[in-house]
């Protein structure tokens, strides 16, 4: 029996990097998983995986800013498991340049991935959530205990050079944990956000051998980090080293245990240290 065992656990982005190991870590403490990401393959690959540990999941393949992905996931969260439990609004990637070079459609794409999308997905739930509320506290005099957890930045927190776009993205998800924390607590929902710092994915990959890409929906990024610059992050880490994957999942897992059921509104910065 594991920490969630009995929990429904959404994670979006899953297929890859941080969101992978969030859904891992979540799956291996015994919640049954919905996830998400815009590519078949690596959906299908974590679904693999967990299936193989002897975990269930279900995967919802697209895009999470697309406006009728959050009912799709939401539905197949009650439809396979009865009901929503834990929501991670993890989904993102970065598209950056100095602001006279960022274009409306860079803007848009930013703030619908890191901010929108999160709103909308947590507005689909809340019929659910309101609810399940109800009925609970009728049962059994207090409903049971729900956990929203919002992927941040420390770009959201203080900004970064050309990443002006990201940034506001990443700090409107800030506002949105906060408000949503003082209207969900009559549902007993905690809502909470974690700020990731350096964290080794394809986004943080270090250019040792030239340019990276990612393609998101047919277009190409630019990704990856300069040796220099990796230096200098590493130089301003208190722990002198980047985070990995499962180090990111262990801090969303700390909102997710029954020990923060009075922990909400709150963000949790995860960057071994790093001075801003």
């Amino acid at each position: 029996m594991g920490r969630l065992s009995g929990k429904t656990a959404l994670v979006t982005g899953a297929g890859r990097g941080i969101g992978r190991a969030i859904a891992l870590k979540l799956a291996a403490e015994g919640a049954d998983l919905v996830i998400n990401d815009l590519d078949e393959g690596p959906a299908a690959e974590t679904l693999a995986i967990i299936e193989g540990l002897g975990g269930a999941a279900r995967a919802v393949v697209g895009d999470v800013a697309d406006t009728e992905f959050p009912d799709l996931m939401i539905a197949e969260a009650i439809s396979a498991f009865g009901g929503v439990d834990i929501i991670v609004n993890n989904a993102g990637y970065i598209w950056n340049t100095t602001i006279q070079n960022t274009s409306d459609e860079q803007w848009a794409a930013m703030l619908a991935v890191h901010a929108t999308a999160p709103f909308r997905l947590l507005r689909a739930a809340t019929a659910f959530i309101r609810e399940a509320a109800r009925t609970e506290t009728a049962q059994r005099g207090r409903p049971r205990t729900r956990k929203v957890v919002n992927i941040s930045s420390v770009s959201g927190l203080h900004g970064a050079a050309t990443q002006i776009a990201y940034a506001a993205g990443k700090a409107a998800l800030l506002g949105v944990t906060k408000s949503l924390a003082k209207e969900w607590g009559r549902y007993n929902v905690t809502v909470n956000c974690v700020a990731f710092g350096h964290i080794e994915t394809r986004l943080t990959q270090p250019l040792d051998d030239g340019p990276r890409s990612i393609e998101v929906m047919g277009r190409d990024f630019k990704v990856g980090l300069d040796l220099a610059t990796l230096e200098r992050i590493r130089a301003a880490t208190a722990l002198g080293r980047p985070g990995s994957p499962e180090d990111a999942a262990g801090a969303v897992f700390l909102f997710c245990l029954p020990e923060s059921d009075f922990v909400t509104g709150q963000v949790l910065e995860c960057s071994g240290g790093a001075s801003s």
